[in-house]
């Protein structure tokens, strides 16, 4: 396959695009990080990063704890929305008709109509150049009951979307699960 190679940039997608929530139940705000990740397993840590122009960036210097609540694809509208939108200006949470759910960890509200919520309580902050990283304890994950069989987290049923190269997907079909590359076939299965 013939590739054309460009300068770097931030080309790494998919990606979520997640909405993420600071301050506390009085003075909150929201806003639609696309730069977020899992940098780690034990502890779980976690990361999103916003430019210091930013309006919450204040917030998550002053506070130093958020919630990554991931959008589900009926909600990117929204979740765009909270994107393009200054919290210097809008109430978020009232223009988007959102719930603010008390956190179980931390100050910082949850939004009741995402699936699933993840508190963080920030432990180091790196200037990156354009934006600043804020790296985080996940503290707790908040998931909702219908996404549940047993103890399984049956992630398919929250519809998630995610963000590549200016634009936004709902996640589709299961193609595989951790290891299915090198699972041994069933003696059953092989005849």
């Amino acid at each position: 396959m013939e590739k054309v190679s460009w300068q770097g940039g931030a080309l790494v997608a998919p990606v979520p695009a997640v909405m993420v929530s600071l301050g506390d139940m009085e003075n909150s705000n929201i806003i639609t990080v696309a730069w977020c990740g899992i940098t780690n397993t034990i502890p779980p840590k976690t990361y999103i990063s916003v430019r210091p122009s930013r309006y919450s960036f204040d917030i998550l210097m002053a506070k130093r704890e958020f919630v990554i609540n991931l959008t589900p694809a009926t909600l990117a509208k929204k979740a765009d929305w909270c994107g393009v939108y200054t919290g210097r200006k809008v109430d978020k949470f009232k223009e988007c008709g959102f719930t603010k759910e008390k956190s179980t960890k931390i100050d910082a509200p949850m939004i009741s109509e995402c699936p699933i919520s993840i508190e963080c309580k920030v432990t180091d902050i790196i200037p990156l150049g354009s934006h600043h990283m804020f790296l985080a304890d996940i503290v707790a994950v908040n998931v909702e009951k219908s996404l549940l069989m047993g103890d399984k987290l049956c992630i398919n049923r929250a519809h998630l979307c995610a963000f590549a190269h200016g634009e936004y997907y709902k996640l589709g079909e299961r193609i595989g699960k951790f290891g299915f590359s090198v699972k041994k076939k069933n003696k059953r299965q092989a005849h």
